[in-house]
């Protein structure tokens, strides 16, 4: 992780622990940039993250202020590093239905930019919220680069493990969401009927050097998932 992403966790986790509400306001850049002993463009690059993401807002000449909080229990849309820090304060747990090793298919080579030499962890696993299912999740890992994985590890968070064990700096992602009715195998995972509405969601990860690593493809089971976007500017 950098030293700013590094920031930006560390002012965000004080708006929180200081239960700051919208409109509050935070310490001023020249107090941050002293206490958090780093650069002025590493605040500035920090508090941009924090803008992006709907944590905070900037008002020229005024200052800093926190945004409201967002509701518990909602998925944060904008984020790229997975779901476990969006639903921290509730209980969540994974089914791995298998972790197996692949050679890319036509679309993975699209999305991943590898060979058709290349190995692939490919993963599968449902995922709970408070023991209700909240979806299928289905992954496509660049052995070459997370050149491990096993059922323990799928278990928990991959996001942890990769920046964590692995410290690879995960960058930025690719989202693309649509609607269609369950199929068969998919209704059957997530205990609903075939043909129920569901939310797809296809997300591409990448390194903060602009690799790609991981093509995700996720199934929210509609009645558990809640979801939520903050626009940072217009």
């Amino acid at each position: 992780m950098l030293k700013y992403q590094q920031i930006a966790q560390l002012i965000e986790q004080k708006i929180i622990e200081d239960n700051m509400g919208q409109g509050e306001k935070l310490p001023s850049l020249g107090h941050l940039i002293d206490y958090y002993q780093v650069s002025k463009s590493t605040i500035v690059k920090a508090l941009s993250i924090l803008e992006n993401r709907g944590v905070i807002y900037q008002i020229q000449g005024s200052g800093i202020f926190a945004r409201k909080r967002k509701k518990k229990g909602y998925i944060n849309m904008l984020e790229n590093q997975g779901f476990t820090s969006d639903l921290e304060n509730f209980n969540l747990s994974s089914k791995v239905v298998f972790v197996k090793i692949i050679k890319p298919t036509e679309e993975l080579i699209n999305n991943l930019n590898c060979s058709n030499d290349d190995d692939i962890y490919h993963i599968k696993r449902i995922r709970y919220i408070n023991g209700q299912i909240l979806c299928i999740e289905e992954s496509f890992y660049l052995k070459n680069i997370v050149n491990y994985l096993n059922e323990d590890i799928v278990e928990h968070s991959i996001f942890h493990y990769v920046k964590d064990i692995l410290k690879l700096n995960i960058g930025f992602s690719d989202k693309h969401f649509h609607v269609e009715k369950l199929s068969e195998e998919s209704a059957q995972l997530l205990e609903l009927k075939k043909g129920d509405p569901s939310l797809h969601i296809e997300e591409l990860f990448y390194l903060t050097s602009g690799q790609a690593f991981d093509f995700s493809k996720t199934i929210y089971h509609y009645e558990h998932s809640q979801f939520f976007l903050q626009s940072s500017n217009f």
